[in-house]
């Protein structure tokens, strides 16, 4: 997949795509269907997405608390494996945001990436303060010469497929109803970086990875599926995972600690991918260390079981 991000340069080879736009945040059901309808319009075209970085919304609010449902190298790699063959991700910045709606239509989508043809959502706003509405790029698509598709709104049973219904069942300590809009698992995915080691000296080696920018799920403990993403570990693993602040230590910044079953190695600065399956319980905090290890186990044995059931 190639990924395009100045649509100021672009080369001929990357023009006439078929693209859906919009944040794909989560990549969810709603998004792929979108995605499935840009490839049917124009099957003999590149498939394409075209999505902004930073997300607006951050943009707009950068004191705002954290709501992205994965980073963009997630992004990335869950577009590629739906097909995407370029995705011009483009520098969300004052001047961009500043475009009228048809400036935007002309220098980005007609001029700048020169596409066959563009795929939005019903609900889809451009342009500064969010003034077009699809009818509005319906209009100018006429006038330049590419042609527009409005997907209509998914939805699952009485709930609209969308990224903000995702959050509020990730807040609510719900994966499997997150997952049943998002067509996947949600995975966080990073890289292992170093901790206090805490978990070795107990007997329950962890895997730790920042979640900094991303929408926290429910703190407490999940069961997991592990994904390790590169080196001589690669592969899939069973685990179970802590989300949170670790009370028990007096620690205040959320992170995601994960214990691999039956592995042994080294992964610091290895990504993974960790799948969050089953909130087990909230977090906890413990008399001791011997009540905390107790409820390790038990955490873990309820997980084994859980896992060895999908």
């Amino acid at each position: 997949m190639k990924i395009l991000r100045d649509y100021q340069f672009v080369e001929p080879e990357h023009r006439g795509a078929s693209a859906a736009i919009g944040n794909f945040d989560g990549v969810h059901l709603g998004h792929q269907s979108v995605i499935d309808l840009a490839r049917s319009v124009a099957p003999d075209a590149p498939l394409g997405i075209l999505t902004f970085e930073p997300h607006p919304r951050a943009f707009f609010a950068p004191d705002a608390p954290p709501f992205r449902l994965m980073s963009r190298e997630a992004r990335a790699s869950r577009l590629e494996k739906l097909g995407v063959d370029i995705l011009y991700e483009v520098n969300f910045n004052a001047a961009l945001a500043s475009l009228t709606p048809e400036d935007f239509a002309v220098r980005v989508i007609h001029e700048g990436f020169g596409l066959k043809h563009v795929i939005v959502g019903a609900d889809f706003c451009f342009g500064k303060g969010r003034s077009g509405t699809a009818d509005d790029l319906r209009r100018f698509g006429q006038t330049m010469g590419f042609d527009v598709t409005v997907a209509p709104l998914m939805a699952r049973s009485d709930i609209t497929v969308s990224s903000t219904a995702i959050r509020s069942a990730l807040s609510a300590g719900k994966p499997r109803e997150a997952a049943e809009m998002l067509g996947h698992w949600h995975r966080i995915e990073g890289p292992v970086i170093g901790g206090e080691q805490r978990g070795r000296e107990l007997g329950y080696p962890t895997a730790n990875m920042s979640i900094d920018g991303l929408h926290p799920p429910a703190f407490g403990v999940y069961a997991v599926l592990v994904d390790v993403l590169d080196g001589a570990h690669a592969g899939s693993y069973h685990g179970v995972a802590s989300m949170g602040v670790r009370p028990m230590f007096g620690e205040n910044r959320p992170n995601l600690e994960t214990f691999i079953f039956d592995f042994s190695g080294d992964l610091y600065g290895t990504p993974l991918s960790v799948a969050l399956v089953e909130h087990l319980r909230p977090e906890l905090k413990f008399d001791g260390l011997d009540a905390l290890i107790a409820q390790m186990d038990q955490d873990s044995t309820a997980a084994r079981t859980i896992l060895d059931a999908l």
